[in-house]
């Protein structure tokens, strides 16, 4: 609707490369993506000139751009708290005389970008005009707290050149119509025949729908093939049923009780505010015939957690899309956002209220985090002044929600969704923004609830004023209604025809909901990139696949990652690092945790997988020989990430249900960091699958080990990971595979970690991988591997039994532990002597969850003289993995028929993971290995 296409604009501008403000070493690095970046040629001489002969104007046409939204008509309710905004008084900068005539050359724009203006001389009173018409009317834009003076100039070139707006086409109007009655009836329907069902409808806001209807048609217009979709619950509905094409009579049946899903798979389900659909949409003049393809996420009933889940699968979605341009296409102006863009709709008072919102805006602000942008994002923020029954002024101390988005310098544009033709207008100009710009912009949407939270609510009891205005009112849709009906686009009949038919259809689809049955067919969870895999819990899965490598291509691997080019000075000590590698490998022994995590990317980059490694404090390395030295399809990219967790970690997962074949990995500074990304963990990671059908390959790196390090940098909390789990309690029946929700190990060798991170792409299923790491035995030489242990016909092993005693029967006492404590075990058993050797042995459970059964029992069948059997631990006994393992290995001796109690050996139950008093940490610890030989 705004005059000058993309095409046209992009004419008139030079693109050029801005100094950056992150570091150059990303430039050469796999996966750094930087935005387009534009510049608009600087004021004439004559424009500067006529800025300093005319200064009281131009401060008064600043202070209009700059203050203007204060006054703006932009409230439906007329309740936002306006003011008389002394800086628009032309009087205030001298300017008196209505009838005095100025040239505006430089200061006001009367003509689009790069066309001749003509004459430029205007009177006061139409400068005034112009101004107010602009920036105090139903749209308010907040643009010039903007750095850049491109892109403040970019606004105002736009929005003055164009005082009136533009005419919308019958069609158009009509279309607009439609949206917004379909959305009351569809209301008003759940109402009359759901009364008691929370639905979270939309009215009062139905002007949600055409500002994204507008959005796509402008988006599929500008050669877009891809949104991502994420939202809350409220209108989410109304958006399924119109725009997204979801059936109203999957929806009815979901409402009476029925399925979302095939009842076959055994997932659970989520509820109806939670639906999802990826339809493919069609508009006038889109750039491809394909079509729009809208994704609409699923999401947990926790605010905004979803917006860094929905931006890592744009990105992701990108990469996937750019490995199938050629060299040149790459290089010819392909950027972030070209094909794919993220939209995410808000709520007022969460858009405020969650940190989660500043940390997503920060992985997309300015391109700074050239791993994580995706080119910018348009959030729209559906605005009803109130959250839950908190009103505005108790829910923020800023005047305006979207204030937020100032951090990032993101511009704003307030619209009155009472007026959906406005609405429209504004969803263009934000979209034109990011379309250009490749940056976040913000709608701050303002419309009103007629109900309350939801429909069983009664608002009025907290916010009585706010519900009379509304309870007086007009709807959305009946206001533009009226208005078409003067302006003579429509009839009262052809109006009434556009409710009755949608009523009707609804009611068909109401009376076959109880014949609604959703089957494999309707899932999209095995289907496009995930075609090649299989559900996790069906017969075809292989959970065990050939993850060992030949140990000729493992040395290749070994010596490509640390190949340096000529001229390259290495760092000393990286020096040292290289060489003990490259000894390693040529003596086939002393593998330690580095190389074999390179050995194990190496190869699967070979196998044509790619590796994307998130997490804060990486290293600032200049070259990837990974990358440069493996000739193959797969690629290594390094992410040094924010200072963030809840965001980040919910990024990598949204790339995780993009990419099957990618390797998505997020590593925590400390194990206990993921603290911060509870709600990620709780509502996505560990429940994803079970609600939503959603595969994710993801792997967690967990530094955990109690060193001395205190109460916050010790654990992992490796209670919480198996308490989150649906592993089995009691002995299975058979030897299947148990279908967990997610692997929660504890490697003690390079090789296990090796054959794990192999193992998540190598299956033919995805689930999430907790690894609990090593700290302190990261150089360990006794934890070291040796090249074999990698080889063919190798794999990992959730069971490591002890290599002494050799004579099994000897032992008394088996120790089941996880973790580095094994090796402290080992350490003090040489020094207590051979007459203790042969009494004790130290079972490794390297899988925690799916706990292994079958691989437990086959070992402690070989001790059968033993008498005792203890699980020992660092942690307090409320921590750590006891309360997991204990009923699990008490299962196993009960099938054997041993007679005998698992006991508890470690530390007592604590508050914290560990003391901070280093006296008190050493004699705790010296305690716990006491007690593994106490009585022997």
């Amino acid at each position: 609707m705004v005059a000058g296409g993309p095409a046209a604009m992009l004419r008139r501008w030079t693109t050029q490369k801005s100094p950056r403000l992150c570091r150059s070493y990303h430039d050469t690095m796999f996966g750094y993506r930087e935005p387009r970046k534009f510049t608009l040629p600087d004021y004439s001489p004559e424009q500067l000139h006529n800025r300093a002969v005319n200064a009281p104007l131009l401060r008064y046409v600043d202070s209009v751009r700059t203050h203007g939204h204060r006054a703006a008509r932009i409230d439906p309710l007329d309740i936002l708290q306006r003011e008389e905004v002394a800086a628009l008084d032309p009087t205030r900068y001298g300017l008196i005389d209505p009838s005095a005539k100025y040239d505006v050359n430089g200061i006001l724009w009367t003509c689009p970008f790069g066309e001749d203006p003509g004459k430029t001389e205007l009177t006061l009173a139409e400068i005034t005009q112009s101004l107010r018409q602009v920036y105090v009317g139903r749209i308010a834009y907040e643009y010039m707290h903007s750095p850049s003076k491109t892109e403040r100039l970019w606004f105002s070139h736009l929005l003055e050149s164009q005082t009136s707006s533009p005419v919308l086409s019958q069609i158009e109007k009509k279309r607009i119509h439609e949206l917004l009655v379909q959305s009351e009836v569809f209301d008003k329907f759940l109402q009359a025949k759901f009364p008691n069902l929370k639905r979270y409808g939309l009215e009062g806001g139905e002007s949600m729908l055409p500002i994204l209807d507008t959005l796509f048609r402008a988006s599929a217009q500008a050669g877009i093939t891809n949104i991502v979709l994420s939202m809350p619950h409220r209108g989410r509905l109304n958006l399924l049923t119109s725009l997204l094409e979801f059936s109203p009579r999957a929806l009815f049946n979901k409402i009476r009780g029925g399925w979302e899903v095939p009842e076959e798979l055994g997932a659970s389900g989520d509820v109806i505010s939670h639906l999802v659909a990826s339809p493919t949409l069609y508009y006038e003049n889109s750039q491809s015939s394909e079509g729009l393809k809208v994704t609409l996420l699923p999401n947990p009933s926790h605010l905004e957690a979803v917006n860094p889940v929905a931006l890592g699968k744009t990105r992701a979605k990108q990469f996937s899309l750019l490995k199938t341009l050629s060299a040149e296409e790459r290089l010819d102006g392909c950027v972030p956002g070209d094909r794919v863009m993220c939209v995410q709709l808000h709520g007022d008072a969460s858009f405020t209220g969650q940190g989660i919102v500043m940390e997503g805006l920060g992985l997309n602000s300015e391109g700074n985090l050239p791993h994580f942008t995706v080119g910018g994002s348009v959030h729209i923020v559906v605005n009803n002044s109130i959250g839950y029954t908190t009103p505005a002024h108790n829910a923020r101390s800023s005047l305006y929600c979207s204030d937020i988005g100032k951090m990032i310098y993101a511009p704003v544009l307030h619209v009155n969704g009472d007026y959906p033709e406005d609405v429209a207008r504004a969803i263009e100009i934000a979209f034109k923004y990011r379309h250009f710009f490749r940056k976040d912009v913000i709608i701050d949407l303002i419309v009103y609830r007629r109900w309350g939270h939801n429909e069983l609510d009664e608002p009025a009891f907290t916010q009585p004023l706010m519900y009379d205005k509304i309870r007086s009112r007009q709807s959305p849709p009946s206001l533009y209604e009226s208005q078409l009906l003067a302006e003579q686009v429509l009839t009262p009949e052809s109006a009434s025809a556009v409710r009755t038919s949608y009523e009707s259809h609804l009611t068909e689809e109401l009376a076959q909901a109880d014949s609604y049955k959703v089957t494999l067919e309707d899932v999209p969870a095995l289907k496009a990139q995930w075609s090649g895999m299989v559900w996790p819990g069906s017969k075809d899965a292989e959970p065990n696949p050939a993850t060992g490598m030949d140990e000729t291509t493992l040395r290749d691997v070994g010596r490509a990652s640390v190949a340096i080019p000529d001229g390259f000075n290495l760092h000393t000590r990286l020096q040292r690092h290289v060489k003990h590698r490259l000894q390693s490998l040529e003596a086939g022994k002393n593998i330690d945790w580095a190389t074999a995590e390179a050995l194990a990317f190496g190869s699967l980059m070979m196998d044509g997988y790619d590796i994307r490694i998130s997490g804060q404090d990486q290293t600032e390395q200049t070259i990837v020989p990974l990358n440069d030295n493996l000739e193959c399809d797969g690629s290594l990219e390094l992410a040094n990430s924010s200072l963030s967790e809840l965001a980040v970690l919910g990024f990598e997962y949204g790339v995780s249900w993009e990419r099957p074949d990618l390797l998505p990995i997020w590593e925590a500074q400390f194990g206990d960091f993921f603290n911060g990304a509870q709600i990620v963990i709780d509502t996505f990671v560990s429940s994803g699958e079970t609600k939503w059908l959603r595969q994710s390959g993801l792997v967690l790196l967990l530094p955990h080990g109690l060193d001395g390090a205190g109460p916050e940098h010790s654990s992992s909390r490796i209670e919480r990971w198996l308490q989150l789990t649906n592993d089995r309690s009691g002995y299975p029946h058979d030897s299947t595979y148990a279908n967990v929700n997610m692997h929660v190990v504890f490697p003690t060798t390079p090789a296990q970690y090796f054959h794990l991170l192999r193992r998540q792409l190598k299956r033919n299923f995805r689930k999430p991988l907790i690894v609990a790491g090593p700290k302190t035995l990261l150089r360990l030489p006794a934890a070291a591997s040796s090249l074999n242990e990698m080889a063919l016909g190798t794999q990992f092993s959730p069971v490591l039994d002890d290599p002494l005693p050799t004579e099994k029967t000897s032992v008394k006492r088996v120790i089941l532990c996880s973790g580095k404590l094994y090796y402290d075990l080992v350490k003090e058993r040489q020094a207590r002597g051979d007459l203790i050797s042969d009494l004790v042995a130290f079972v490794r459970v390297e899988e925690l969850c799916p706990f292994p059964f079958a691989e437990v029992q086959k070992t402690l069948h070989k001790y059968t003289e033993a008498e005792q059997f203890v699980w020992l631990q660092e942690e307090p006994r409320n921590q750590g993995a006891y309360a997991h393992v204990a009923p699990r290995i008490q299962a196993v001796l009960d099938t054997l028929g041993t007679g005998y109690r698992v006991e508890y050996r470690g530390r007592v139950e604590d508050a914290v993971p560990a003391p901070g008093i280093a006296k008190l940490y050493s004699a705790q610890q010296k305690a716990v290995l006491q007690s593994a030989f106490d009585g022997l």
